[in-house]
């Protein structure tokens, strides 16, 4: 079975931090994070493309600039929270902690709901080191 992928990278700054965890990520820190958005086909469209590199930009580059760049992610139990909204601080709450393999999951979701046909989502926390969310498989 044939199968095409494209992949598009976006790049974007937010702060988090770990709650219950004994490393350094339980202070607030901020990073440079990467996304690699992964969508694939069985077949190409009309035009050639499994998707259109400005339509993945028009939904998920959109949605990370206005949810999470430039913001603290945190937990929703975090204590810090009141206090930064306290100070009009720009935050983005979670359900979960704030791992690097949540983001990936929470980017997915909001692309997969958006209607684009996401495989994967890699997303780089550091220059070495990335998690992977994979949702379930499209049409399989």
């Amino acid at each position: 079975m044939q199968r095409y992928q494209v992949t598009k990278v976006i790049e974007f700054a937010y702060g988090h931090r770990l709650l219950d965890y004994d490393g350094k990520c339980r202070y607030l820190h901020g990073h440079n994070g990467v996304v690699e958005v992964d969508i694939d086909a069985q077949a190409l469209d009309r035009l050639g493309m499994v998707v259109d590199f400005g339509q993945v930009n028009d939904v998920v580059k959109t949605w990370v600039n206005d949810n999470l760049d430039h913001r603290m992610l945190l937990s929703r139990l975090d204590p810090v929270v009141p206090i930064l909204q306290g100070m009009n601080e720009p935050l983005f709450l979670m359900d979960e902690n704030p791992t690097a393999e949540n983001i990936a999951k929470v980017i997915w979701t909001a692309a997969h709901t958006a209607g684009l046909l996401v495989s994967e989502i890699r997303l780089w926390e550091t220059g070495t080191s990335r998690a992977t969310y994979r949702g379930e498989a499209w049409g399989e």
